[in-house]
């Protein structure tokens, strides 16, 4: 029976458990995509089967073999292993050898598209609710997101902050500082950890620690064997993808969009309470006023001012000049 999801070493495993069964011309296949797995993901297995020197059929049946329903399913797999095995080098050589510069936006946006669909095949919507009540439930939230999920966090932290009143965004650059922010984390809390290929050691360590402490611990992630969910008792799984050095957290994104719009549905009238009361201070303190929209139209009368200033001083040199001949002569 096939598995839908795949760990970093789970098709590795498998080759290596059923190799000693394989034919000859699977057995090349096995060491081919041991060896070279970053250029096996994007081979058909039509070209795959060319490349290794076996025909199109052993190919299907190497993948079946391996337990999985076809070849797809077995790309699949490859995909996972690849995207959390290559470092920033060789993200940029794949892309090199599958993006052509005509073609950059087209592929990318069709891949973030194509990561939403499959975010919105794959997440549970128990989990959802799940994390949405212990949001609501809990006496604090601290949200953490390191490096290039940091910008996820705190988007998430700042419109979290309109419908709690609870929030702490913990944002640092060392370990330490995490536990000290971490420092009265309880059972009566909960953390939310984003964190996605390449994972964040800190991020996990700060998971670790709160579910230590009897925190609840959500999190934000792109598998459901991703390392961050160790710790955690909600999982809330969002497909990213790698474009050259570049993670696509559209689909992560969007999640945290969901959370933020199913929490103010559930805190309706205190959400609409705290926008009036900001809508009076941003008006008072002119947060997005005119003037600094628009700071051209103010700035030409004073332009006007200086140049007149400038004639009557120069004006008044010339009178001073003018009674200091006089006096002298």
């Amino acid at each position: 029976m096939e598995t839908t999801e795949t760990t970093t070493n789970e098709l590795i495993l498998r080759i290596e458990e059923r190799y000693s069964k394989m034919s000859k011309g699977q057995k090349r296949l096995a060491d081919y995509v041991r060896k070279n797995y970053d250029k096996a993901v994007f081979l058909t297995a039509a070209k795959l089967g060319e490349t290794v020197g076996v025909s199109e059929s052993t190919v299907v049946r190497f993948a079946i073999q391996l337990g999985y329903k076809g070849y797809p399913g077995f790309q699949k797999a490859l995909e996972e292993l690849v995207r959390t095995k290559l470092n920033s080098i060789q993200r940029m050589e794949v892309t090199y050898g599958r993006i052509s510069q005509s073609e950059i936006l087209e592929t990318v946006l069709h891949s973030d598209i194509e990561k939403i669909k499959q975010t919105l095949d794959v997440i549970d919507h128990k989990a959802f609710n799940l994390a949405i009540d212990t949001i609501l439930n809990a006496r604090k939230i601290y949200v953490i997101g390191i490096r290039s999920c940091a910008p996820l966090a705190s988007f998430f932290s700042f419109y979290l902050n309109l419908v709690c009143d609870n929030v702490t965004p913990v944002t640092t650059n060392s370990s330490s500082e995490i536990f000290e922010q971490l420092i009265r984390i309880s059972e009566e809390d909960v953390i939310v950890g984003i964190s996605f290929p390449r994972y964040s050691m800190r991020t996990l360590k700060a998971l670790e620690f709160a579910s230590n402490r009897k925190a609840k611990v959500i999190t934000l992630t792109d598998s459901i064997h991703s390392p961050m969910n160790l710790y955690s008792s909600c999982n809330l799984i969002a497909r990213s993808d790698m474009a050259s050095i570049v993670d696509s957290l559209v689909a992560p994104l969007s999640v945290i969009n969901s959370l933020i719009v199913a929490l103010c549905m559930k805190k309706q009238k205190e959400v609409v309470s705290t926008l009036e009361t900001l809508e009076d201070i941003w008006g008072e303190y002119q947060v997005y006023s005119g003037d600094e929209l628009n700071p051209v139209s103010t700035s030409l009368p004073m332009e006007e001012s200086e140049d007149t200033s400038g004639k009557e001083t120069s004006d008044k040199e010339k009178n001073s000049d003018a009674e200091s001949v006089e006096r002298y002569k």
